[in-house]
């Protein structure tokens, strides 16, 4: 078994330390160094040959923001950004992921246990580990790329659209949605992301797209034109009573290491929207959301799945094609037209 090499890269003596420790626990993963901040990263780079960096944000000497561009534009590989549980580090994150990061994990803290995020960081390794780094972006124009707005809207008012996504999903998602018409059906999303990130995550997407977008609060009101994005470390479920579409926001065991999980939203979309309902699956690593886009399919929903070349990890959309749970296998650029076109 080929084993991944990982170089741990925080100013944190302890973080390095639970790093180490809980990654040594999986056979199919390597610690093979860490490093206190980017200088000493840069050498040991070089020289051991990681497959994935995780990467703190906030380090001292030279900030890992300031780090990853350089690391992109001279040596491109997989990077998991490293970042506490604060809005700064979401907005922080956020700028990572646009710099190339693949993936985000909290610092161990109150909100994750250790067991947690030892799973969840050993899962989010593997999928940096076959992430595609040097493959051509997919660079959409966001304002020539929108849809037109729906025709008929009078027919879409009892439509939702339930979309899952992880590894990738951050920049798969703004594709996505930035192209969606302001008079669409209410949205709901889950992105594997830890609590807080969601918050500046729905901000930024916000300010850029013709829906309304916000992180979900419970009860909240799935309405058209808006689009509400799952909390960290909260599952999110698709209610109904009567024409209403709602959301319950719970927390609970995690299901394929995630919290939230797609698989919940899809099932409870399946459960409660039946044939009214949109699945879509995202790039991603694992399995996550692939039962829950077949329930909805054979419930009526119309069900579509990223294609391979446009994906950075092509694990969820894979699963769920692989059960034949996807109507449709869209290319990124092409999956609001193509919901838009099922609406």
């Amino acid at each position: 078994m080929k084993q991944i090499k990982v170089l741990i890269v925080d100013d944190s003596a302890i973080v390095r330390k639970v790093f180490s420790e809980e990654l040594s626990r999986y056979p199919d993963i390597q610690v093979v160094g860490t490093a206190p901040d980017p200088f000493a990263a840069r050498d040991k780079i070089v020289f051991l040959q990681p497959d994935v960096i995780t990467l703190d944000i906030e380090m001292p000497r030279m900030d890992g923001l300031t780090f990853l561009k350089k690391l992109m534009k001279f040596h491109p590989m997989p990077v998991i950004i490293v970042s506490s549980l604060t809005p700064k580090g979401g907005k922080l994150t956020l700028e990572a992921m646009d710099l190339g990061a693949v993936d985000v994990i909290a610092k161990p803290g109150s909100a994750y246990s250790v067991g947690d995020m030892s799973a969840q960081l050993a899962e989010k390794i593997r999928g940096a580990s076959r992430a595609r780094i040097n493959r051509t972006p997919v660079r959409e124009d966001i304002e020539t790329g929108r849809v037109e707005s729906i025709k008929a809207l009078a027919q879409t008012t009892n439509q939702v659209i339930a979309i899952g996504a992880s590894t990738g999903g951050t920049e798969a998602l703004k594709t996505v949605l930035t192209r969606m018409p302001p008079n669409s059906p209410g949205i709901v999303v889950v992105q594997h992301m830890p609590a807080n990130f969601t918050t500046a995550f729905a901000e930024r997407l916000n300010s850029l797209c013709q829906i309304t977008v916000k992180e979900a609060r419970d009860n909240d009101s799935v309405t058209i034109g808006s689009a509400l994005i799952a909390p960290g470390n909260f599952h999110m479920i698709l209610r109904r009573s009567g024409a209403r579409y709602y959301v319950e926001i719970k927390t609970g065991p995690m299901v394929h290491h995630q919290r939230p999980a797609v698989d919940i939203l899809f099932k409870s979309s399946a459960k409660n929207a039946g044939a009214n309902a949109i699945g879509v699956i995202l790039t991603g690593m694992g399995a996550d959301g692939a039962e829950g886009l077949l329930e909805m399919k054979k419930t009526g929903a119309r069900t579509i799945a990223q294609d391979e070349a446009t994906c950075v990890v092509f694990g969820m959309p894979k699963e769920a094609i692989k059960m034949g749970a996807a109507d449709r296998v869209v290319p990124l650029n092409q999956i609001a037209s193509e919901i838009v076109r099922m609406v």
